[in-house]
């Protein structure tokens, strides 16, 4: 039996093809180093339907040689059962931050991000967070458990 958000998954995106063309890649991994190289909308629906205590957070990245900087999404399951979802658009002065109690509207936000769909951030209130990262642009997402970071 499948899962609600691999349902909600397949009903929004139909297929378990990959999320991207060839000339980028595309890596989920959660907080236990589970790594999806590739993933279908299935793949990413069931990683963030397998958030729980012990296993918070889940983030995609996106790789692309022609692209430099850091290109991901995350998301993070807080201890009051709200999701608090990040992206990254190449550097930290670009990187927002948003919190919501919707599963539903968080898998349309990875799958709309991963599939590079215009108006993934619709529907969402979003907050620089720029001013949280020091000088040294960090490549690769955060994965602390501080509250204010994912």
């Amino acid at each position: 039996m499948l899962d609600y958000c691999t349902v909600r998954a397949i009903e929004l995106g139909i297929g378990v093809r990959p999320m991207l063309d060839d000339q980028a890649m595309l890596t989920a991994t959660d907080e236990h180093g589970h790594v999806v190289k590739r993933p279908s909308r299935p793949a990413i629906g069931r990683m963030l339907a397998n958030l729980q205590r012990g296993n918070t957070h889940l983030v995609l990245e996106r790789e692309d040689e022609g692209r430099p900087g850091s290109w991901y999404i995350q998301v993070r399951l807080r201890e009051n059962n709200t999701y608090q979802l990040e992206y990254r658009d190449g550097v930290a002065e670009l990187h927002y931050q948003t919190q919501t109690i919707s599963q539903e509207k968080v898998l349309r936000a990875l799958l709309g991000w991963a599939g590079t769909k215009p108006g993934w951030r619709d529907g969402f209130m979003w907050d620089n967070i720029a001013g949280q990262f020091g000088p040294s642009d960090r490549e690769t997402p955060e994965h602390s458990t501080d509250a204010e970071a994912v």
